[in-house]
């Protein structure tokens, strides 16, 4: 019984080393996987949009984001070895709003929740992938690493699946409506970092990280670090909605040649 507690603890905490390591196959694996499996929402889209238990699906893949975000908490509290400090683990996240919003807009089909979803992820958690610091003491033989990757990589493939099964799609105005929400949640980090002091430092405006993450290019001037990470989110907005513009561009232009063409014969 002993042993088996020790495997639990194991499993449910954390190292007190670096086990994870960026760009290796333990960080490239499950953006492979996730990969494969949009791809395979993509080929099959058709089939899932007139699958008669559609819905289902939906609901399973709204009932494991929520699952992989709240284990996380979970976990804080069950394993006390990791000293939960809850005002370092409120809510106000990027990636935890982008796991909310894409688990009721799975179920609900909302489009000002898409909006959200989809530049939340293509904007923020995209950081996450590219560098994730958080899993930094976690590898492959511990739960937060499979919780973080499962958190993550189900949010893409519900957008990729609204996207390609029920064919929806961000609008300008869509842009507008997820950077206020951005915004807001940024100043809501704001006050919560000056009110807590040390170890709060959500959306990572606080400080830099101690472990490798993308954002430790960023300068220390705390100003200067602010004003370049909203430009790159601003950045990040823009390259996210780029391909529908285009799209639409390409459309218009078409239309334009059609009319051309018939009014020519």
């Amino acid at each position: 019984m002993e042993k088996l507690k020790e495997i639990i603890v194991y499993f449910f905490g954390q190292g007190q080393e670096i086990e994870f390591k960026n760009f290796t196959l333990a960080h490239f694996l499950p953006i492979i996987i996730m990969a494969v499996i949009i791809y395979f929402i993509y080929r099959y889209r058709e089939q899932l949009r007139n699958y008669k238990y559609e819905k289902n699906i939906r609901i399973v893949m709204a009932f494991l984001l929520i699952i992989c975000e709240m284990s996380y908490y979970w976990r804080l509290v069950g394993i006390t070895s990791l000293n939960p400090n809850p005002h370092e683990h409120l809510p106000i996240s990027v990636c935890g709003w982008a796991i909310i919003c894409g688990s009721y807009l799975l179920v609900t089909k909302s489009q000002s929740l898409f909006d959200v979803t989809y530049f939340f992820l293509f904007s923020g958690t995209i950081f996450a992938l590219a560098t994730p610091t958080v899993i930094s003491y976690c590898g492959p033989t511990r739960f937060r690493y499979y919780q973080f990757w499962g958190e993550h990589l189900f949010g893409y493939m519900a957008v990729f699946y609204m996207i390609f099964v029920h064919k929806m799609r961000p609008a300008a105005k869509s842009f507008v409506r997820a950077y206020i929400c951005l915004a807001v949640l940024a100043v809501i980090a704001f006050i919560a970092n000056q009110m807590l002091g040390a170890g709060a430092n959500y959306l990572f405006m606080a400080e830099l990280e101690e472990t490798a993450s993308i954002l430790n290019f960023l300068p220390k001037n705390y100003a200067l670090r602010v004003l370049l990470m909203a430009g790159a989110i601003t950045l990040c907005f823009v390259l996210a909605y780029l391909p529908w513009f285009f799209k639409d561009k390409k459309k218009i232009v078409w239309k334009l040649k059609n009319e051309e063409v018939k009014e020519s014969l």
